[in-house]
């Protein structure tokens, strides 16, 4: 039973991780490159809105527009991130459905421990729905940082959200792994 409540907590903990990449505007932030090391802004783009961070100490955020305007990565990005927060939710009720420690289908072992099986494998799904958006704009963000097109002065790094994003995915692949070891029939 330990194990499968450390399971389910490091799914968990993924699926914080997940919703809170969804909502924070720093996938893509601006990198200080070249000779000029003194700038005015910084500039953090996400998901949902860009903000821009003067030295004067204020900040202005701003939500897109248009959907149809933002390139088809960005939105493969939002719609992935949005569903691997659906699939969690779906894994953690399959998961408190067939936890040992709780009350539903008692009598039935066989049903309890498929049900208990199919949350672990929903995890590991939904991990793997918040890395490929994140792989995918990181793949994205680093191949624009060398393109020799690109202007020195907005070039982007890598963001804290690809950062947690990654710990995210990594967590609901382990925590569902770990439930689905716990159960046999």
């Amino acid at each position: 039973m330990q194990t499968q409540l450390v399971g389910m907590g490091l799914a968990i903990l993924g699926f914080l991780g997940t919703i809170l990449i969804c909502g924070l505007p720093m996938w893509k932030v601006t990198a200080f490159v070249g000779s000029n090391i003194i700038t005015a802004q910084v500039f953090w783009e996400g998901l949902w809105m860009n903000c821009v961070f003067q030295s004067t100490g204020h900040s202005q955020c701003k939500a897109y527009d248009s959907v149809l305007a933002l390139p088809q990565e960005l939105q493969a990005s939002r719609a992935l991130i949005c569903v691997s927060i659906a699939v969690s939710v779906l894994a953690i009720g399959l998961t408190v459905v067939g936890a040992r420690c709780t009350n539903f289908y008692r009598d039935e072992r066989l049903t309890k421990s498929n049900i208990g099986l199919s949350g672990g494998v929903v995890f590991i799904v939904a991990g793997a729905l918040c890395i490929i958006p994140v792989s995918w704009s990181a793949h994205g963000i680093i191949t624009g940082f060398y393109n020799p097109l690109a202007t020195s002065e907005r070039r982007g790094e890598l963001g804290a959200s690809i950062y947690v994003g990654w710990a995210s995915g990594a967590l609901l692949v382990i925590g569902g792994a770990v439930l689905c070891s716990t159960y046999r029939c």
